[in-house]
C-alpha cells in the first residue's frame, strides 16, 4: 500500500518548479502522446465495428440466414423439407430458390452472373434484396412471363433501361442433332435493385422460380431452401439443431460458413489496426521511462536525504511510481473521455469537417459506403484503458527502482 507520504511526495514531484521544467515539459508531452493514442485507438475501433456492421447487414439483406439442400446439390421434394424445417421454433420463415451461374448479355456486351429464381411472396420474408428496388415493379415477376430483375450496378455495366430485352446463357448446353448447343433465352427486364453491396448489386439477377428452372433444366426440382432465423448470431446454434431434427437427412449451411474468409478478414483487419495504434501508446510510455529517469538523476539528493532519514527502498520505489502512474492515469483517462465523445458524434463531426473543408471523404459513386458509421463498445473501450495502464504502470518499474537502489553517500559525495 502507498502511504500518505509516499502519495504527497510524488505529487509534489509532478508540480514543475523552475528548474524542473523541462522534465515537466516531457512529462506533458508523455501524456499527451498516451491520451492520443487511446483517444485514435477507440474512435478507429469504434468506426471499425459500425463498417463490420453495415457491411454484415449489407450481405445478409441478400444472403440466406442458413440454406437447406440435399448433398445432390438440389432438393428433390421441397415441400416435404419445408414442413420438416419449419417445425424448428428458431425458423420463422423459408422460400424455395434455384440457384446457377451463366452470362447475361445487351448487344455487345457481356457480363456473368448469379441467376437466382425466387418465388417473389416468400423471398420477401426471408431477405429484403425485394425491398430495394429502385426502379420497376416486381408484381411482373410471374411464373411465364420470362422476365428478369437486376442490380443497378450491372444495369449501368449493360447499358439496359426498364423494358429493354436481355439474352441469358446457361452454362448447361442442350444436346441437338446439330451437336452441342449453348442454353440460350431473352428476358424483359422490369426492375432494378440497389443493395449497397457491389458483388450483388454487379452480378445478381433474378427470376420467377419456375422460369429459373426451366431455363437452367431442373424440371422439378430446386437447389434448396433459404431460411430466415429468429437470431442471425445463433445461426451455428439452429443449424446444429436442424441437423440432429432432419436426422441429416439434409446439406444444412449458414451465413457465417458462407461468408468465413469474409469475416475472418475483417477480424484480421480489426486486430492489425488495434496493434498499429497501440503502439503510439507504446512510445508514449517509453517516454515515461525517460521523464523519471531524468526526474530520479535531478532528485538524487533528495532521495539520498530521505534514504538517511530512514525512509525504506520500497517506499522511494512507490514515491516515482507515483509521478509515473499519475502521468499515464491522467492521460489515459482524457484520451478515454475524448475518444468515446468522438464515437459517438463521429458521423457529425466529419459532416462539419467536409462542409468546413470542402472535401468529400467517402464519395457515393465510388464508395459502397458513404458515411461513418460507428459502434462504441464497452468492452473495446475497456480494453484500451486497461492496456494504456498496464503499459504506463510498467514504464515506471525501471526508473523507480533504480532510484530506490541509489547509495546516499554517494549521491551527497559532491553536495
Amino acid at each position: 500500500m502507498i502511504s500518505a507520504l509516499e502519495l504527497n511526495i510524488g505529487l509534489r514531484y509532478t508540480r514543475a518548479k523552475r528548474r524542473d521544467q523541462f522534465i515537466s515539459f516531457i512529462s506533458l508531452v508523455s501524456m499527451l502522446g498516451i491520451a492520443l493514442g487511446v483517444w485514435a485507438l477507440i474512435t478507429v475501433l469504434s468506426v471499425m465495428n459500425g463498417f463490420h456492421n453495415d457491411l454484415r447487414d449489407r450481405i445478409l439483406a441478400v444472403a440466406s440466414h442458413a440454406t437447406v439442400s440435399e448433398y445432390s446439390g438440389l432438393l428433390s421434394d421441397w415441400p416435404s423439407a419445408d414442413k420438416k424445417i419449419s417445425a424448428h421454433p428458431d425458423v420463422i420463415a423459408t422460400a424455395p430458390y434455384v440457384l446457377g451461374q451463366g452470362m447475361i448479355t445487351r448487344s455487345s456486351k457481356v457480363q456473368g452472373a448469379l441467376i437466382r429464381g425466387i418465388e417473389p411472396e416468400r423471398e420477401a420474408r426471408v431477405s429484403q434484396v425485394l425491398d430495394n428496388i429502385v426502379l420497376g415493379n416486381v408484381d411482373a415477376l410471374k411464373p411465364g412471363n420470362f422476365s428478369v430483375i437486376i442490380g443497378k450496378a450491372l444495369a449501368q455495366q449493360l447499358g439496359a433501361q426498364i423494358g429493354d430485352k436481355l439474352t441469358l446463357v446457361a452454362p448447361k448446353g442442350r444436346v441437338t442433332p446439330a451437336g452441342l448447343l449453348p442454353r440460350m433465352k431473352r428476358f424483359t427486364l422490369i426492375g432494378l435493385f440497389e443493395i449497397g453491396a457491389y458483388q450483388y448489386d454487379s452480378a445478381l439477377v433474378l427470376l420467377n422460380i419456375e422460369d429459373a428452372a426451366l431455363f437452367l433444366g431442373l424440371e422439378d426440382k430446386v437447389s434448396g431452401l433459404r431460411l430466415a432465423l429468429s437470431d442471425t448470431f445463433e445461426a451455428p446454434r439452429i443449424r446444429y439443431e436442424l441437423m440432429a431434427q432432419t436426422a441429416g437427412d439434409y446439406y444444412i449451411r449458414d451465413w457465417t460458413q458462407d461468408n468465413v474468409s469474409f469475416f475472418s478478414a475483417l477480424k484480421v483487419e480489426k486486430r492489425v489496426m488495434f496493434i498499429i495504434l497501440a503502439l503510439i501508446i507504446m512510445v508514449a510510455a517509453f517516454n515515461i521511462v525517460s521523464t523519471l529517469v531524468m526526474l530520479v538523476t535531478d532528485k538524487q539528493a533528495d532521495i539520498a536525504i530521505l534514504r538517511t532519514l530512514g525512509m525504506a527502498p520500497a517506499s522511494v520505489m512507490r514515491i516515482f511510481m507515483v509521478q509515473g502512474t499519475i502521468i499515464g492515469v491522467t492521460g489515459t483517462l482524457v484520451g478515454a473521455i475524448f475518444g468515446v465523445i468522438t464515437a459517438l458524434n463521429v458521423a457529425d463531426i466529419v459532416a462539419v469537417i467536409e462542409q468546413a473543408f470542402n472535401v468529400e471523404f467517402f464519395p457515393v459513386d465510388v464508395y459502397v459506403i458513404s458515411g461513418f458509421p460507428s459502434e462504441m463498445r464497452f468492452s473495446d473501450v475497456m480494453g484500451v484503458i486497461l492496456m494504456s495502464l498496464g503499459l504506463s504502470f510498467l514504464a515506471t518499474i525501471y526508473p523507480a527502482w533504480r532510484a530506490s537502489r541509489l547509495d546516499p553517500a554517494e549521491a551527497l559525495r559532491y553536495e
